[in-house]
């Protein structure tokens, strides 16, 4: 009886720490939002193996952190897009992408979009 509490206790801890360590992962990607991803480079300043990143990062979110962090640079481009009349490769290169066709191509593959037609479709009139 003794053995399954510690058991179940050992788990929990276990989940907290994956939560935390996603957690802590997230926010090192919004703080590098235009810096050039690299896993290695995050789970270093992280203090964890590069794998056990990725499978954490996953199993608590659904996305490689790859993705997760295009998905930080197109909510950005999102609220620029509305909110800005800079051009959209103005805004590519503030959220981070390296060229405008590169942010056209990861804009449309994650909103089912182009950044101008989701200008065009949520701008206030």
């Amino acid at each position: 009886m003794e053995e399954n509490r510690e058991s179940s206790f050992m788990s929990v801890r276990k989940k907290a720490g994956s939560e935390a360590l996603t957690n802590a992962a997230i926010a090192y990607m919004k703080q590098h939002r235009t810096d050039k991803f690299s896993l290695q480079e995050m789970a270093d300043a992280l203090f964890v193996n590069g794998s056990y990143l990725l499978r954490t990062f996953k199993r608590h979110t659904g996305y490689t952190p790859l993705a997760y962090h295009h998905h930080i640079r197109c909510e950005y481009a999102k609220e620029q897009l509305i909110s800005t009349n800079q051009s959209v490769s103005e805004i590519g290169e503030a959220a981070g992408f390296v060229s405008s066709s590169h942010f056209s191509h990861i804009f449309k593959k994650m909103e089912g979009c182009t950044p101008t037609e989701y200008r065009m479709n949520h701008q206030e009139t």
